[in-house]
């Protein structure tokens, strides 16, 4: 198949979920023998044209001047690129900024879109922004050919609000299985004497939850927090609270670091509330971390009785103060190590995602076409 994909910011990957879904999959899918486009943003560090086998399509995105405004001419123009692209299926990741732009879609391309999260709910957004949101996510929903949720919450909510099924694929990671406890020199730290935090700098990852439920523990373990501080609520964030024992590292997009970081910490805090099946959880639980997570339908989903929750900052200094060490609750590592090998690797999450892709090939043409293909390959 000839499979675009649109509504990140490119790969490698520089900035998120989406970014290091498409980063996993993409290759996997050239390798099975389909031809893969992606769309990078004009801004992406890498300025090649080809990656692992996935083609590159630069495009134009004047976010850097524009601002928000910037996202939706950027993908405008992929989209006005793919029409000329003869693809058989184009992946939409998201609608914030895309799904404005519907009517100009190839029409003989099938269009499948990733719903993401509950975006209209992120409160960094004012209420008419959110009201804007709502809408983008009703004309991806019903203007698309096809749904993905990546979230069991997420696909039971679009068959509610929109009586339309989407097929449930999650994001996927790796078991990770290197350790190397040498990384941990160049930042200064011990294994298993620090606490971790990894999120993008906004609101609805509580991270100021976190960050005070640290300060206000009698026990003060060391909290790094790894994420850009760009944006104004990083900004605050960093100049009110960075300390001896909050640490900001900034933005880190090196898995190996990341993973080891992950590995080595004793508790790692996971405050995401809003989306569906967060691709940083999954990183976390496949890198033996002993997470306490943000206590939502979205992470109970995943973790189950695997992992401890909060609601407050309370919360989190009493479970410091209560001394939890990663060393005494092996077991729930091991249930999510199991997880992550059985329900969300990537060789899963691919072979979910081209099946479903065959599938709607087949329903597309009643001449055998997509069969053809299912039976070639």
């Amino acid at each position: 198949m000839r499979i675009g994909i649109i509504g990140t910011r490119g790969i490698p990957n520089r900035y998120g979920g989406f970014e290091q879904f498409v980063e996993s999959i993409g290759p996997a899918l050239v390798k099975r023998g389909h031809e893969v486009y992606v769309y990078n943003s004009s801004l992406h560090p890498y300025q090649g044209k080809e990656w692992k086998g996935v083609n590159i399509l630069h495009q134009n995105d004047p976010e850097n001047r524009l601002g928000t405004a910037g996202q939706f001419i950027y993908d405008l123009n992929c989209i006005l690129d793919s029409r000329k692209r003869n693809y058989d299926i184009i992946l939409q990741l998201g609608y914030t900024s895309s799904s404005i732009w519907t009517f100009l879609f190839p029409k003989k391309s099938l269009l499948i879109t990733n719903m993401d999260g509950l975006e209209w709910k992120r409160s960094k957004y004012s209420s008419l922004v959110r009201s804007f949101l709502k809408s983008a996510e009703k004309w991806a929903a019903l203007h698309s050919d096809y749904l993905i949720a990546d979230s069991k919450c997420i696909q039971n909510y679009l068959q509610d609000k929109y009586k339309k099924h989407s097929e449930f694929i999650a994001y996927g990671a790796m078991p990770f299985a290197t350790p190397n406890e040498a990384v941990l020199k160049q930042y200064k730290i011990e294994k298993y004497k620090y606490n971790l935090l990894i999120a993008r700098m906004e609101p609805e990852n509580n991270i100021e939850m976190i960050i005070k439920g640290h300060v206000n523990a009698k026990h003060k373990d060391h909290l790094l927090i790894i994420g850009g501080v760009n944006n104004q609520y990083g900004k605050k964030l960093k100049e009110k609270y960075s300390s001896a024992s909050v640490i900001f590292l900034g933005a880190i997009f090196n898995m190996e670091i990341l993973n080891n970081l992950r590995f080595y910490s004793n508790l790692y805090f996971h405050g995401h509330s809003v989306g569906g099946t967060n691709p940083s959880l999954l990183e976390a639980m496949s890198s033996n971390a002993l997470i306490i997570a943000n206590d939502n339908i979205f992470n109970r989903s995943v973790l189950k009785k695997n992992a401890f929750y909060f609601t407050s900052e309370n919360d989190i200094s009493v479970m410091l103060n209560m001394q939890l060490k990663k060393e005494n609750h092996l077991q729930k590592l091991q249930n999510n190590m199991e997880k992550i090998r059985h329900q969300y690797s990537w060789t899963r999450i691919v072979n979910q995602l081209e099946s479903f892709f065959f599938e709607a090939m087949k329903k597309k043409y009643s001449t055998g076409n997509a069969i053809a293909y299912t039976l070639n390959y």
